[in-house]
């Protein structure tokens, strides 16, 4: 029937339109920014980098904690090319005690991020996340949308407010992970411990002067004489 699809599109907008004033569950409109709704658990804006707290009074605590270890696979993937980092030139230790580097610089511009979550998706340390905060305007072109390590740091207790589900798996993860790092090393502190209680072979006695004496005796009566032939008296005189 010609001019059904339209009938049925202006009949939808119809009940929606009545419904707004009556249901509860049509009732999408707020009064923002006063009013605001809660970002859905999988929502997702522009990364963040995730610590864990270890001191939070420490003004450095997201320094200490952060995951990163400033392996450059998320700067690599970026299909924008819009993440820097720069790895330090020592060591960490990182969310399972082993040492690591840690990123000196790392930079994401905003302004030209895509919300891939391909930086997510690769992060082989659980080091990377998606936001959900979208209220970053700013006057400031360049500066105010480079964000660095330190506005990019939020802490792992932030990460199970906006995606609970997500991160205790994550932390299932990690714990698992930990877990069998400590039993290898524990394996391996055990074998080394094993190897050095070995008891070593027997050392080769020390031969005696006299047994050197019989030694070379012996020797002298085994080795074979060589004669020497004479020349014969008057010839060729």
């Amino acid at each position: 029937m010609l001019g059904e699809g339209m009938l049925k599109g202006m009949a939808e907008t119809a009940k929606n339109f009545v419904g707004s004033f009556f249901s509860a569950k049509r009732l999408t409109t707020v009064q923002y920014p006063e009013e605001r709704i809660a970002p859905f658990e999988a929502a997702r804006v522009f990364p963040f980098l995730v610590y864990d707290a270890k001191n939070p009074a420490d003004p450095a605590d997201w320094l200490v904690g952060m995951r990163c270890v400033a392996c450059q696979i998320c700067e690599k993937e970026c299909p924008p090319k819009c993440i820097f980092i720069e790895k330090s030139k020592d060591k960490k230790p990182d969310a399972l005690g082993k040492q690591q580097f840690y990123p000196a610089r790392f930079d994401i511009d905003i302004s030209v991020c895509m919300s891939c979550q391909i930086c997510v998706e690769v992060c082989p340390f659980e080091a990377i996340k998606m936001d959900t905060e979208f209220e970053l305007s700013t006057d400031d072109r360049f500066g105010g949308l480079l964000l660095d390590r330190e506005q990019l740091a939020k802490s792992n207790e932030y990460y199970h407010q906006i995606h609970a589900t997500e991160a205790a798996a994550v932390d299932d993860h990690l714990a698992e992970g930990k877990v069998k790092a400590e039993a290898k090393t524990t394996a391996v502190a055990i074998a080394g411990a094993i190897r050095g209680a070995e008891v070593p072979p027997p050392a080769k006695p020390a031969e005696t002067p006299a047994a050197d004496a019989a030694s070379e005796a012996s020797a002298a009566r085994t080795a074979p004489v060589t004669k020497t032939a004479k020349r014969p008296t008057g010839a060729g005189n």
